[in-house]
């Protein structure tokens, strides 16, 4: 009998011993209080919220931000009193923060299968998480457009004519300074630029439209592509010859074209800066004829205004990089579990398009 006991609490111990061995173990960071983007700088920061209901709160905060400026801009706000569904985010970051309510290493489980998709194998590799931040960016891209159509939509029938469209303010204060600018801004609320976002050409914005129109550099439309390839041709034309020379393209745009073979070859190298740019524009100017057209700069265009998939990959990238903890270049779900706020506070600054930065870090 004795001897059975001895071999029962064995058993239970080996037990715990290859329990805890796979459990995952304490989180590499200490507790670090979360913060929500300011609903004011919500549309210029490049983060992408990795969980849908940080997004939610954010949108709420922020749709309360955008009806108090434009609906109540003299402080003149109704009585809070029907707001309901508002006063349960009264307290946004304290919930946030509260393990109870908000359990991080709860929500991490619960979406480490929806990222998981392609295939759904046990990891998440970088495609894959490039893709769920995509579709969370996405949702966040076209819910501001819909936001912005009810407000510019006066008739309220669902489309957007350009004199329904009022440009932003600064416009108007530039074009007041200087009304002969070529003002690389000015030019994106032109007509010209409502009619090449306007696709099947019947004069108005659906909201697909209107959502290329104030994200062009998302958009799959040859028109507005072929728009965007003339704006750059314009505002780096400086002798007006409808088209751009070297010294055009080097001192003006080069420089801002995102490629990681450019980058390392214009920073690890000791050659010149010109030769890398030579090399670009002699591969764009197909017809040789030493300047580039609009047509001939579109294969760029791409590199010049990146996409919103381009900032998903970068902060998928950067993600992994910090949590891939084996180093085998994907993530399970340990190593998710174990660097929480990786995911809940990576931050992809568009000021250096290659230094990524933990916000609490």
């Amino acid at each position: 009998m004795a001897r059975s006991s001895v071999l029962l609490y064995l058993s239970v111990v080996v037990f715990i011993v290859l329990l805890l061995s796979f459990a995952p173990s304490r989180p590499n960071h200490p507790h670090r209080r979360l913060k929500l983007r300011s609903a004011t700088s919500g549309r210029d920061r490049r983060s992408i919220p990795f969980d849908p209901v940080i997004a939610d709160i954010e949108r709420r905060r922020e749709d309360r931000e955008w009806e108090r400026a434009h609906f109540f801009p003299q402080g003149n706000a109704p009585a809070m009193e029907a707001q309901p569904e508002w006063e349960d985010f009264m307290d946004a970051e304290d919930y946030i923060n509260d393990e109870e309510r908000f359990n991080v290493t709860d929500r991490i489980v619960k979406l480490f299968p929806k990222i998981d998709v392609g295939p759904a194998d046990g990891f998440v590799s970088s495609n894959e998480l490039t893709e769920w931040n995509l579709r969370q960016v996405e949702k966040e891209v076209m819910h501001r457009t819909q936001r912005d159509m009810e407000l510019h939509d006066r008739n309220h029938d669902g489309f957007i004519s350009f004199d329904e469209y009022e440009p932003p303010s600064w416009v108007h204060r530039y074009q007041y300074h200087d009304h002969n600018s070529t003002s690389d801004k000015v030019g994106w609320w032109k007509e010209d630029h409502f009619n090449a976002s306007d696709m099947d050409g019947d004069g108005f914005l659906n909201l697909t439209e209107f959502n290329d129109f104030l994200h062009p550099a998302d958009t799959n439309s040859p028109k507005l592509i072929q728009w965007l390839s003339k704006e750059e041709i314009r505002e780096r034309d400086k002798d007006k010859d409808g088209k751009l020379n070297f010294q055009e393209f080097f001192n003006g745009l080069f420089d801002l074209i995102r490629r990681d073979d450019l980058y390392n070859l214009t920073h690890e190298s000791d050659t010149s800066t010109e030769a890398p740019a030579k090399k670009l524009f002699s591969q764009l100017d197909h017809n040789n004829d030493g300047y580039l057209s609009e047509d001939e700069l579109i294969p760029v265009i791409g590199d010049l205004h990146p996409s919103e998939y381009y900032y998903a990959k970068q902060q998928a990238d950067y993600v992994i990089s910090e949590a891939d903890t084996d180093k085998d270049g994907r993530l399970n779900l340990k190593e998710m579990i174990e660097n929480p706020y990786v995911f809940y506070s990576a931050i992809f600054t568009e000021e250096d398009d290659y230094n990524y930065h933990d916000e609490f870090r």
